[in-house]
């Protein structure tokens, strides 16, 4: 730990100090925070007492739309020429794909009692542009059952011989999508329903594009003027470019069905959502927003947040900061706790070098070189983009992450400031333990920066960290 930091930490009194309870990956840590500090939380939705009545209810009676069995009858094909094609997604999505709550089996077991044949059945992992599934990601997510006995495959938007032309979007995309989805008889998307910085929510259309597409489609469908777009945030559809984007795209594709579910702050099913592509998220959409979106009265000097389950690297922990600046002031303080666990802690190659530029240059800057005509549209720049907006509002001084998986030497690639620097290095510790002291340390130190100065902070914790979406009341 640096020496001004344990200077500072040690004038904090923590007497009369309240424990919260922080998610950090699979686990939890306590950490104490000041009494004034405010809990910002969803409103709790009751979870389905029956997940597997409640999902097969869903597809007996989908959302305006036939049953899936009457959907293959429709197909005008002996049922067992028919080919299918299921869009899922991948690891970085809690959606449950296997055991008793999952949504998966029943569409298989639809299918085959039709009598499609397994060998007529691809599962295709809509990566959009991230990384393709490990072996073990696969069985942790489907179940060896699934895997030993399916086709699945991984979309890669930059295989060509894999895309195929769909053709041009009212904005002016070209379109290619997977082929193996594209050329199916009967296609079904899968996924999960909760808000999402850019397209306003997930699920439903996002599963095809920016899911199976190809990557230059993902790069507009990501560029500077979709992303900078007042729209394209979270909650928000109507007259979102991210959106409408994805919508046309989706229509053109033709999904026959969706399966899309919505989960509590535990990762329970609160909804079961199956029908038409359109219809069916629209009603997963109104339902998830009832109970996410959470009504904060003032924004706060302090913000404690953490990367959720989705929270696998820094990357994907962006989402966390973003639902954030809501309940955030201007040069305020986020502390962010994140259990970076992916093989890759902070992202890909390309994620690397892009953020250590936004680091050196600033958002400003940066929107300027990637804007540039002479610029080469580089995979993963939008992520960087999106923790712009972050910088814009708190600076990068504002900004204390804390994760275990990111070495100090590679903490210098990114904005705002290490947790390792709030850890007693010296001291061997478990993992969690070591984590909770890093996030205790930070939140002293965020409390004595401003008591310093003569200012007792507000603080706000927003225990679902990434699935919460505060809103200041006067927006």
């Amino acid at each position: 730990m640096r020496f001004d930091i344990q200077k500072k930490i040690k004038k904090v009194d923590t007497r009369g100090w309240k424990k919260i309870s922080v998610e950090f990956g699979r686990n939890a840590i306590e950490v104490l925070a000041p009494p004034h500090c405010v809990e910002l939380t969803m409103k709790d939705m009751p979870v389905l007492p029956n997940p597997r009545e409640a999902i097969e209810e869903a597809f007996l009676n989908p959302i305006n739309s036939p049953p899936l069995e009457e959907i293959i009858r429709k197909k005008g094909k002996p049922p067992d020429e028919i080919s299918v094609a299921i869009a899922v997604s991948d690891i970085t999505r809690p959606v449950p794909y296997k055991g008793e709550k999952s949504i998966l089996l029943p569409i298989l077991k639809r299918l085959e009692s039709s009598g499609i044949r397994k060998q007529n059945i691809k599962i295709i992992v809509a990566t959009g542009m991230h990384r393709p599934s490990a072996d073990e990601e696969k069985a942790e997510m489907f179940g060896k059952e699934i895997v030993d006995q399916y086709s699945l495959l991984d979309h890669d938007c930059e295989n060509d011989g894999l895309l195929e032309s769909i053709g041009t979007t009212q904005r002016g995309t070209n379109v290619y999508v997977n082929r193996d989805f594209f050329s199916s008889d009967l296609k079904i998307a899968t996924g999960l329903v909760e808000s999402h910085f850019m397209t306003g929510v997930s699920g439903g259309r996002k599963s095809i594009c920016p899911g199976l597409v190809d990557v230059k489609t993902i790069q507009r469908f990501h560029g500077v003027n979709y992303l900078e777009h007042p729209n394209a945030d979270n909650l928000i559809l109507e007259g979102n470019p991210c959106h409408e984007e994805a919508i046309e795209v989706a229509r053109t594709v033709g999904v026959d069905l969706i399966a899309n579910v919505t989960l509590n702050k535990d990762m329970e099913i609160t909804g079961v959502f199956v029908g038409h592509l359109e219809e069916a998220h629209m009603a997963a959409y109104r339902h998830m927003k009832g109970y996410t979106v959470v009504p904060v009265e003032q924004e706060y000097d302090i913000v404690l947040t953490h990367g959720g389950y989705v929270g696998r690297n820094h990357y994907q922990t962006a989402k966390a900061a973003c639902g954030a600046i809501p309940a955030m002031k201007e040069g305020g303080t986020l502390i962010i706790a994140a259990d970076n666990r992916d093989a890759e802690p902070i992202g890909t190659p390309e994620y690397r070098t892009l953020i250590h530029l936004l680091k050196l240059q600033g958002i400003d800057r940066y929107l300027r070189i990637i804007s540039h005509p002479d610029w080469m549209f580089t995979k993963d720049q939008w992520e960087p983009e999106v923790w712009g907006r972050v910088m814009r509002k708190i600076g990068e001084e504002g900004l204390i992450y804390c994760t275990l998986e990111i070495s100090k030497e590679d903490y210098c690639l990114l904005p705002g400031q290490c947790g390792l620097d709030f850890l007693r290095r010296k001291r061997i510790k478990p993992a969690m333990e070591a984590s909770r002291e890093m996030v205790q340390n930070a939140v002293l130190f965020a409390v004595y920066r401003y008591r310093e100065r003569g200012i007792e902070p507000t603080l706000a914790f927003i225990r679902e960290g990434p699935y919460a979406v505060p809103v200041l009341k006067r927006n």
